[in-house]
């Protein structure tokens, strides 16, 4: 029996560079993106399923799930990846950008869990990865909204690690630092001309297949280029004065 993936923002970037390193090895792709003519495009090239929605919509997340099953008749993985850069000036709010921003980045990845963990659990268990960023780890002053974004995501990562565990349900996320994908392809020639070096959407993909298989639940793994990807670890925090320490968190 195939394993059957499900790929959000997987018309282009790290998205596709999944669909096709996972397609390669056998896994049948169910593909979700905005973009209706790029993901058919990919969804003919890797023979899978594809569906033209809005992440930042509940039913796109059920309707996508439904597709999986409809087709495939199970989910083993989801990678939740579909992402937009912030972009949003404090100074000179612009709401329907900012509740655009939190639509993908946040509200896709929770409609996401909610919708595939049933399937997942009848289908005996598997994995969920969600693709977040290095400035869900540390403080990106170049682009606020979309750092609270990502730190979002990693926090639900690490609170449904446990919970999720129980089903037999490992959920975890790669924290990548800037990528060659569109989403910062308005920036890649300062990066070049600066000699900083950037991810390939290759790279990130290969992580997020690590991921979907690392033993530990909540695994957060950093990827950055020339270095294998590493678990980031929280330092404790203090507890009380006078009382018991807190467990550490991982």
């Amino acid at each position: 029996m195939s394993t059957v993936a499900l790929i959000t923002g997987a018309a282009s970037g790290i998205g596709a560079a999944v669909a096709r390193r996972l397609s390669g090895g056998g896994v049948r792709c169910v593909l979700v993106d905005r973009d209706g003519e790029g993901v058919e495009r990919l969804a003919k090239e890797v023979d899978g399923a594809w569906l033209a929605a809005d992440v930042s919509t509940e039913e796109a997340s059920l309707e996508a799930v439904a597709l999986a099953e409809r087709r495939y008749g199970r989910l083993d993985l989801m990678h939740l990846n579909a992402g937009v850069s912030g972009g949003v000036d404090l100074a000179d709010f612009d709401l329907e950008r900012y509740r655009q921003v939190v639509g993908v980045n946040v509200d896709g990845v929770v409609f996401g869990v909610r919708a595939g963990v049933p399937l997942l659990t009848r289908s005996g268990g598997g994995a969920i990865v969600v693709t977040a960023s290095l400035a869900g780890l540390v403080g990106f002053s170049g682009d606020p909204i979309y750092t609270m974004t990502k730190h979002a995501v990693v926090g639900l990562v690490r609170a449904l690690a446990e919970p999720l565990a129980g089903k037999k349900i490992r959920i975890s996320a790669v924290c990548p630092g800037f990528t060659d994908t569109p989403l910062v392809a308005g920036s890649r020639e300062m990066f070049v001309n600066a000699g900083f070096p950037l991810l390939t959407a290759e790279d990130v993909a290969a992580a997020v297949e690590t991921a979907f298989y690392a033993e530990t639940p909540g695994t957060l793994l950093v990827v950055q280029p020339g270095r294998q990807p590493v678990p980031y670890r929280y330092a404790g925090v203090p507890g009380p004065a006078g009382g018991q320490r807190p467990p550490r968190a991982g």
